[in-house]
């Protein structure tokens, strides 16, 4: 089903607080012609987390479990995944949209693993009680977070990773939307940071990129004025640091694109060629790890 961009872009301007919930429903049922009609296609927008295990949850390639480590104000916790046949690999850290650790990340630090990589995805809400299974009241929950404590946790994952037994110490990481905010955070916070992948992701102020030492992998779509609004002021200060990153524009996407939960705004083509120039800078910045046979 061809969704709108009008009204993707409404439902945008709801997921990320820019509108109130009733607000939002006023707005759809206007444009869809009823309530009822709105509610039918809020199923439609919504994520359908009963297709996000692309890599099976019990894969015997894979070895999975839930992690904890020690945090700058408590103990934090994720989903850590790595090749059951044992040894040391790079590590990827991914960061989650604004609707917390779920099903759909959690694949996608399985797809990681497969690839060769040590992986961790965090659940920023683990001091908050964890990621709940209401994405709304996620949303709620991250909106609620304070961006320098956020930091600060995030910043623990990549020590905690760098110094993991199943580790090289190279570690890189990878969000989306929220969480590819984040990567830009955690790229000025962290110097241990190799790599940084953000999809969609909110950019750092100019004054602060001269503190980014990681090389940095930047995934857009071309249908995000939000986001992109703070593109080229990224692309100058960056340039003019002298730091190693490539920026990529997918032409006809919107926001998400690369969700594969998400009907409405999931583009294959795109999403498969973002993958997979994902995986070759990784495997460049941070070493190649060996893939099952």
């Amino acid at each position: 089903m061809k969704i709108p961009r009008a009204i993707l872009d409404l439902y945008d301007r709801f997921t990320h607080g820019l509108l109130d919930r009733r607000s939002f429903m006023e707005e759809l049922g206007r444009r869809t012609g009823s309530g009822a009609a709105a509610a039918a296609l809020l199923t439609i927008l919504r994520n359908d987390y009963a297709r996000a295990a692309t890599v099976a949850i019990d894969d015997p390639r894979l070895r999975a479990e839930r992690t904890r480590w020690e945090g700058p104000d408590g103990v934090m916790a994720g989903y850590l995944v790595r090749l059951a046949r044992g040894g040391r690999w790079p590590a990827v850290i991914v960061i989650h949209e604004n609707r917390g650790l779920n099903p759909h990340i959690e694949d996608i630090a399985r797809r990681l693993a497969l690839e060769g990589f040590l992986v961790l995805a965090v659940d920023m809400l683990a001091r908050d009680g964890g990621t709940p299974a209401d994405e709304d009241r996620a949303r709620e929950m991250i909106g609620r977070l304070d961006p320098e404590l956020s930091g600060q946790r995030l910043a623990s994952a990549v020590f905690f990773l760098a110094h993991h037994p199943e580790s090289t110490g190279k570690v890189g990481a990878i969000g989306f939307c929220w969480g590819g905010g984040m990567v830009n955070e955690l790229a000025v916070r962290s110097p241990e940071l190799a790599a940084g992948v953000a999809y969609y992701g909110r950019q750092v102020a100019a004054e602060r990129v001269p503190a980014i030492r990681a090389s940095l992998l930047l995934h857009y779509a071309e249908q995000d004025e939000r986001i992109n609004a703070g593109v080229e002021a990224y692309r100058k200060a960056l340039e003019a640091a002298g730091k190693h990153f490539v920026i990529h524009v997918y032409p006809g996407t919107q926001h998400a694109f690369n969700n594969d939960t998400n009907a409405a705004r999931y583009d294959r083509a795109a999403a498969d060629l973002a993958w997979s120039r994902t995986i070759d800078f990784l495997r460049r910045e941070l070493g190649a790890g060996a893939r099952p046979t």
